[in-house]
């Protein structure tokens, strides 16, 4: 069985033992918060009673705890989108990644074809036209190469990029939830 904490704090002007399961430090920030919002509205208006200012005080609370729980569930829907996403792109990486080695493939062997055009060229006759104009097919085809593999390059680092922030959008959102849910749960003990 687990041990209970009695904890003495002071709240609008009364003392308070609060019995429970979290640590005292915890218990002293609720009640010192409690006490601010109570105060806060016997500043603002000195002729309310006790009771009223501590109405007032559970009203304020309660509408920040809603206002946090609503942007919890709003981050909550917000996540679900990068992390159903993220197999996608995960596969889109994966593609993009064969593709770029097939590219790479394909430009060493356009490159070793263009040396060698180029050397029986340079042995048969540098005024041959059918070669020269083999030559500059060549030279083409080995552009639209390299101008593909570096497209494809800077869409594999977007996509690396994007999953980089992701996973920190991710990480970030599930802390603040496991945080928001400990406070919950505690307070609901």
């Amino acid at each position: 069985m687990t041990k209970k904490n009695k904890i003495d704090v002071f709240i609008g002007g009364r003392n308070f033992t609060v019995v429970g399961d979290e640590s005292s430090e915890y218990v002293y920030k609720l009640a010192a918060h409690v006490d601010e919002k109570i105060k806060e509205m016997t500043n603002k208006n000195d002729k309310l009673s006790g009771s009223m200012a501590a109405i007032l005080a559970a009203l304020n609370i309660t509408d920040e705890l809603y206002k946090v729980t609503q942007e919890l569930n709003s981050l909550k829907e917000r996540a679900k989108t990068p992390i159903e996403e993220y197999d996608t792109l995960i596969e889109q990486l994966k593609i993009a990644n064969e593709e770029m080695e097939e590219l790479k493939t394909r430009y060493a062997h356009k490159k070793d074809e263009l040396k060698n055009i180029k050397r029986e060229n340079q042995q048969l006759n540098s005024a041959n036209k059918k070669n020269t104009q083999a030559l500059e097919l060549k030279e083409k085809e080995l552009q639209d190469s390299q101008n593909m593999i570096k497209k494809l390059q800077d869409k594999i680092f977007d996509n690396q990029v994007q999953l980089i922030e992701t996973k920190k959008e991710l990480e970030e959102m599930l802390k603040l939830y496991d945080k928001e849910k400990s406070i919950f749960s505690r307070e609901e003990v």
